[in-house]
């Protein structure tokens, strides 16, 4: 069993936006035109091709950017920390006098990125776990996900 206490701050949720979004096809998609309206501005002298592509490139991680410091502003679950329980039946996330249980059969996929360790429990949903704020804590969080979820669904780099 492991247990930590976390505090999503709004970088924590732009980390995670910011893979969701281009790990989707439409993320993907507007990087490609974006990138694309770069290389023809430049190579063609089209400046407003540059323009387009540069506004492209952009506007997502910013928009995003601005939406994950709402979220934390706005929202109240992120004001507090919240306490996660990891054990044999899952992952239990619990603050204040509400709790979650989220079976590890029902997770979908467990991701890494740079700044996090992120576990998918719905489509758009998911369970992010800082390391900024694991501490010694990383190693025994990757084990018991990489333990009780089916090894193709896990994509932790350490």
């Amino acid at each position: 069993m492991v247990e930590l206490d976390v505090k999503i701050t709004s970088g924590d949720l732009y980390d995670f936006l910011l893979r969701h979004s281009y790990n989707s096809v439409s993320g993907l998609l507007g990087a490609v035109i974006g990138a694309l309206g770069v290389v023809v501005g430049i190579s063609r002298q089209y400046w407003i091709y540059l323009i387009l592509g540069v506004v492209i490139l952009l506007y997502l991680p910013w928009t995003l950017f601005i939406k994950s410091k709402q979220q934390v502003a706005n929202n109240p679950v992120f004001r507090e920390p919240l306490h996660y329980v990891l054990d044999e039946n899952g992952i239990t996330i619990s603050q204040g006098d509400s709790s979650t249980c989220q079976a590890w059969e029902d997770c979908l996929k467990a991701v890494s990125t740079g700044r996090s360790i992120i576990v998918y429990t719905a489509k758009n949903n998911a369970t992010i776990f800082p390391k900024s704020q694991m501490q010694d804590k990383t190693t025994d969080v990757i084990e018991m996900i990489s333990t009780h979820m089916p090894p193709a669904k896990v994509k932790i780099r350490s």
